[in-house]
């Protein structure tokens, strides 16, 4: 009985470089969107005053998809300037509203409150967020350090 060391090679695109790549393309487009909530609320304000709709964010669904808005404007700006297309750009920003635009029926309804309608729309767009980098592991796992921003 003859003992053979197995050497196995993890799949491609989950060695530890590529699972740290992943993670900071994951973090920097949390960055992003906090940046795009924090620069862009005065703006939202100031522009909703001007329009005499300063009432409007009093609604916690149209909040909700102004602030998806806020962060989905400096998540795609960011994914642009590192390279992306607009493919998985377009399939980002559905992560940062379909959680969202799920639980408006049932806050409608209202079998949940406002403040669930925020904090669960939050949580399921992070997994969301994640389950739309799976889907393009190659893309957001690549070394693209020779290839200019990406």
């Amino acid at each position: 009985m003859s003992q053979t060391a197995h050497v196995t090679r993890p799949a491609p695109g989950l060695d530890p470089a590529a699972r740290r790549r992943f993670v900071v393309h994951y973090l920097e487009m949390v960055v992003a969107m906090v940046v795009g909530m924090v620069a862009l609320g005065p703006v939202e304000s100031v522009v909703l005053e001007a329009l005499g709709w300063s009432g409007a964010l009093d609604r916690t669904d149209v909040a909700a998809m102004v602030m998806a808005t806020n962060m989905t404007v400096a998540m795609a700006a960011w994914m642009r300037w590192r390279g992306h297309t607009w493919a998985p750009i377009a399939e980002m920003a559905a992560a940062m509203y379909v959680p969202f635009v799920v639980l408006l029926v049932p806050l409608e309804m209202g079998a949940i409150s406002e403040s669930t309608l925020m904090v669960a729309g939050h949580v399921l767009m992070l997994v969301a967020m994640a389950l739309a980098m799976l889907l393009r592991l190659d893309e957001y796992t690549a070394d693209h350090s020779a290839h200019g921003h990406h």
